[in-house]
C-alpha cells in the first residue's frame, strides 16, 4: 500500500466517518438481536454481551457526530488519531459479536447461531466498504476469530468446515480492502488533481488568476499587490522559439518565488505578466514593505537566465498597489496594479511605480514589448 498525502488521508478519513447509516443500522440490530437472544434464551451471558453492545454503539456514533462537527479544525497529527478511534471503535464492535457468536456455540443455541452468522457477515460487508485495509482487517479478525475457535471446538466435522471458510473468507476481504481502497485513493487523487488544475497555471506551477483572487479575497489586512511584465520576452521567443520562452516563464516563476520566500503569493496571469500578493503593516511599513519587494524582484529578474546552455538577459517592469482599506473591488484593485506597470513600461521599462502616483488620464494602453535589454548570448 502506498503512503498517502496528507491531503488524501483527510479524504479518506472523512470517508471512513461519513459511516453514520451503516454504523447507526448494525449498531440497532445487534443490540435489538442480542436482546432478543438473551430474552428467548434466559441466559445472562446474552446480556451482558448485549449491554456491551448498546455502550460501544452509542460511543461510536457520538464520535461520529464529534467528528463531523470538528473537521474543518483538525490537522494532520488530529486525522491520525481520529482514523485510528474509529478502527478502536469497529474493532471493539466486532470483538462484542464475535462474543455473542461464541456464546450461542457454548450454549447450543442454533437459532442465535444463525442470527449471529448473518449479523456476522452484515458487519463485514459494510466495513469492507470502509476504505481503511487496517481497520478492515482487524475489526474482522477479532469478529471471526471467537466463531472459529467456537466452530472448531465443536464435534462434528462440518463446523471445522465451516471454520476452514471462515478463514478463507477473511483472507478473500484482505484482498477486496485493499483493492476498494486503492480505487478510492485514485478517484481523491483524481479529483484533487482537477481542482488544482482549476487554480494552478499548468506550465510554471504558479496559482493561476483565480487563485490569486480568492487569495486576495481571503485577506482580512492591508496587502499589497504588484503586477510584474517582462522587459524583452517576446524578444527570446522570436529568436529562440516557444519551447525557450516556456522554459523562461518557468525561470522567472522560480525566482518570484524565492523573492517571496514564504510571506507572499506568486501567481501567473498569463503570457508574461505575473502578480504578487503580499500581506503587509499598514501605512508607510507596508509601503516600505512593497517598494522593498519590488526592488528585489526587478533587480532578480535583470540577471541573466540559461536556456539551453545559453545566457540571455531580459527585464521587468513592475505597478505596486497598497490596498489598506479594501473599498474597491478586487478586479479593480487589480486593474490599478496594471495601471501602474504599464506606466512603468511606457518610462522605458525595468522599474516600478505606485499606483498612487499614477497620473488619473494616462492612457493605460499596452506599451509595445520591446527590449530594453538586448539578450546577451
Amino acid at each position: 500500500m502506498q503512503r498517502l498525502d496528507s491531503e488524501t488521508r483527510r479524504e479518506l478519513a472523512h470517508l471512513l466517518y461519513s459511516s453514520m447509516p451503516l454504523v447507526g443500522t448494525i449498531s440497532a440490530g445487534a443490540v435489538v438481536i442480542g436482546a432478543v437472544m438473551a430474552w428467548v434464551a434466559r441466559d445472562p451471558g446474552y446480556a451482558a454481551i448485549t449491554m456491551a453492545l448498546l455502550v460501544i454503539g452509542v460511543f461510536r456514533v457520538v464520535k461520529l457526530l464529534m467528528f463531523a462537527a470538528r473537521f474543518d479544525q483538525l490537522d494532520d497529527a488530529d486525522i491520525i488519531r481520529w482514523e485510528r478511534l474509529y478502527g478502536l471503535g469497529a474493532a471493539a464492535f466486532g470483538l462484542a459479536v464475535g462474543g455473542l457468536s461464541a456464546r450461542a456455540f457454548q450454549i447450543g443455541d442454533g437459532p442465535g447461531i444463525w442470527m449471529c452468522f448473518g449479523l456476522s457477515m452484515s458487519f463485514c460487508v459494510g466495513i469492507v466498504s470502509r476504505v481503511s485495509p487496517w481497520i478492515v482487517m482487524s475489526s474482522s479478525a477479532v469478529l471471526l476469530i471467537p466463531t472459529v475457535i467456537a466452530c472448531v471446538l465443536q464435534p462434528e466435522p462440518v463446523f471445522r468446515m465451516g471454520a476452514a471458510m471462515l478463514v478463507l473468507f477473511w483472507i478473500t476481504l484482505r484482498g477486496t480492502s485493499y483493492r476498494l481502497t486503492a480505487a478510492f485513493t485514485e478517484r481523491i487523487e483524481a479529483q484533487q488533481a482537477l481542482r488544482r488544475q482549476a487554480h494552478q497555471d499548468f506550465l510554471t506551477g504558479l496559482p493561476n488568476r483565480a487563485a490569486f483572487i480568492a487569495a486576495l479575497r481571503g485577506l482580512d489586512g492591508p496587502a499589497a499587490i504588484i503586477a510584474i511584465d517582462l522587459d524583452g520576452f517576446k524578444s527570446i521567443n522570436d529568436a529562440f522559439g516557444h519551447q525557450a520562452g516556456d522554459e523562461l516563464l518557468c525561470q522567472v516563476g522560480a525566482r518570484l518565488r524565492q523573492c517571496l520566500g514564504d510571506s507572499g503569493l506568486a501567481s501567473r496571469f498569463g503570457g508574461d505578466e505575473f502578480m504578487l500578493l503580499l500581506p503587509v503593516a499598514a501605512a508607510q511599513p507596508g509601503r516600505d514593505a512593497a517598494g522593498a519587494l519590488a526592488r528585489r524582484v526587478v533587480s532578480s529578474l535583470a540577471d541573466p537566465f540559461v536556456l539551453a546552455g545559453t545566457r540571455v538577459q531580459i527585464g521587468a517592469s513592475a505597478g505596486i498597489l497598497l490596498a489598506e482599506h479594501r473599498t474597491a473591488e478586487t478586479e479593480a484593485l487589480i486593474d490599478q496594479a496594471d495601471r501602474a506597470l504599464y506606466a512603468a513600461k511606457r518610462a522605458g521599462g525595468h522599474q516600478w511605480r505606485w499606483a498612487d502616483e499614477e497620473p488619473a488620464d494616462t492612457d493605460w494602453t499596452r506599451a509595445d514589448d520591446t527590449p530594453a535589454l538586448a539578450p546577451a548570448v
